[in-house]
């Protein structure tokens, strides 16, 4: 009861730069239980402990934008309401993002294949692209695009079925990016050696940032938009528990609900182009 107890969404509204240290000790200490506990399926524990963290905050938040929904006059002022939601939740994710990222690449090597076996395999499994021409490179994107529609749907049927449903699906993403962050970072850092001895500050700086910066620079709109969509979702939910169907009320939310829908597969669509065309132009 501690941990959940944290951090209300009122004060995450107010204090949203907070959620970011509050997601890193909420994968911090799930990745330390896993590794002392449950050692041989930590790969999926840690997400697990991750997400109990963050369910409470995640299903107050859901009531939270329901209530918020009604008593709103104009759709304008929902979106307002939603956009500082939607800028904590992405704070809590870098969190994650971040306490999984440092783990990988500083844990002994055979921790991690362990810690992160599950991620690792997820990451292998998925096609390795291929440089080529506009048309391949159409054939990415659509490829993309499609698999982000998939996961949206997900967290959309998640967070309508389970209420924070979602959150499980968006700490998994975070553990997998993680594990791809960490270990472009590790091998620069091999390399790095290697080719010139000793580390210093700077050096670590630097390949962390690009690390990180290589994933984040598409993964940060993309995860907006399954927030987004989670969100329309867990907000659908509450209001069939609060509303009969045929109220005004839960019209009013249905059709924020729709925007909200909508809002995520365009912010999804130009993730896909950004991971397909401004990504590789970076890095």
């Amino acid at each position: 009861m501690v941990l959940e107890s944290i951090i209300s969404p009122r004060k995450a509204e107010k204090k949203w730069w907070e959620l970011f240290f509050i997601g890193f000790l909420y994968a911090s200490i799930a990745i330390f239980l896993s590794i002392w506990i449950f050692e041989q399926y930590a790969s999926l524990v840690m997400v697990f402990l991750t997400v109990t963290a963050s369910v409470p905050l995640m299903y107050n938040t859901m009531r939270y934008e329901e209530h918020e929904d009604v008593i709103c006059s104009t759709e304008s002022k929902r979106m307002i309401n939603h956009f500082k939601v939607l800028r904590f939740l992405i704070m809590l994710f870098l969190g994650f993002v971040l306490a999984y990222t440092i783990f990988y690449v500083f844990l002994p090597n055979d921790i991690v294949q362990t810690v992160f076996n599950s991620q690792t395999q997820t990451i292998n499994s998925i096609n390795s692209r291929v440089a080529g021409n506009f048309f391949n490179d159409m054939q990415i994107f659509e490829k993309i695009f499609l698999n982000n529609i998939k996961v949206l749907l997900f967290c959309i049927f998640f967070a309508f079925f389970y209420g924070a449903g979602a959150i499980f699906i968006l700490t998994w993403n975070a553990s997998v990016i993680s594990a791809a962050i960490g270990n472009i970072i590790r091998t620069n850092l091999a390399i790095y050696a290697k080719d010139f001895g000793l580390l210093s500050i700077w050096t670590y700086f630097s390949i962390f940032s690009v690390g990180i910066l290589r994933y984040l620079i598409h993964g940060i709109p993309e995860i907006l938009g399954y927030f987004v969509g989670g969100l329309a979702g867990g907000i659908i939910s509450v209001a069939m528990i609060n509303h009969d169907l045929d109220t005004i009320k839960f019209k009013k939310v249905l059709i924020d609900s729709i925007y909200l829908i909508v809002l995520a597969v365009f912010i999804l669509l130009i993730a896909a182009l950004m991971e397909v065309f401004l990504t590789p132009l970076l890095f």
